[in-house]
C-alpha cells in the first residue's frame, strides 16, 4: 500500500502544567489543533504536488502523519521547538526540517536554516524560500511546559 500525501498543514503551540511535562505537551497538542489524533511521526520529505492548506479539523483517533518537533522543559528554563520546510526549485517535492533546543526561537531558527541548507546540499539540490515555524516558552515557576511545531499530511492519493 502507498500512502502519499496530497495536503498537509502547519501548526504550533507551546503550554504548561504543573502536573508533568506529559500533560503540558498534550496541552499544547490540543492547543495547536492536533490532541485528539493518534500522531505518527515521519521523516522529512513533502511529496510531489502536495501543497500546504489551512488547519483543519480530523477525526477523533485518525492515524495523522505528521513531522514533530517538541521540547519540554522545567520550571525557570526557556524551551523552543520549530520546523523549516521548502519546495525544491525543480518542483519535484520538498524537505522539511524539525528541531528543539533550551534556547530562543530566534537561535533554533538558525539552527532550522543550517539544517535545511545541509539538506540541499547533500542532495544537490536548490530550494524555494525557507519557510519557518517557531514557538518558544519561558516556563514559569512551579510548572512543566513544552512547545510543539508540526507539519500534519491530511490527505493522501
Amino acid at each position: 500500500m502507498e500512502l502519499v500525501p496530497s495536503k498537509f498543514f502547519i501548526t504550533h503551540s507551546s503550554a504548561v502544567s504543573p502536573v508533568s511535562d506529559l500533560n503540558a505537551f498534550d496541552r499544547a497538542l490540543i492547543s495547536a489543533g492536533i490532541g485528539e489524533q493518534n500522531l505518527v511521526s515521519v521523516s522529512s520529505v513533502i511529496p510531489v504536488g502536495a501543497e500546504c492548506v489551512e488547519i483543519c479539523e480530523m477525526p477523533m483517533g485518525a492515524i495523522t502523519h505528521c513531522v514533530l518537533a517538541q521540547m519540554r522543559g522545567c520550571e525557570g528554563e526557556t524551551i523552543a521547538a520549530g520546523i523549516a520546510y521548502a519546495y525544491r526549485k525543480d518542483g519535484k517535492g520538498g524537505y522539511v526540517a524539525e528541531g528543539h533546543i533550551h534556547g530562543s526561537a530566534a537561535s533554533l531558527k538558525e539552527i532550522l536554516k543550517w539544517k535545511m541548507d545541509e539538506m540541499s546540499r547533500i542532495r544537490g539540490v536548490e530550494f524555494e524560500e525557507i519557510q519557518f515555524v517557531t514557538e518558544e516558552l519561558a516556563i514559569p515557576m512551579d510548572n512543566y511546559g513544552c512547545c510543539v511545531a508540526a507539519l500534519v499530511f491530511t490527505e493522501y492519493r
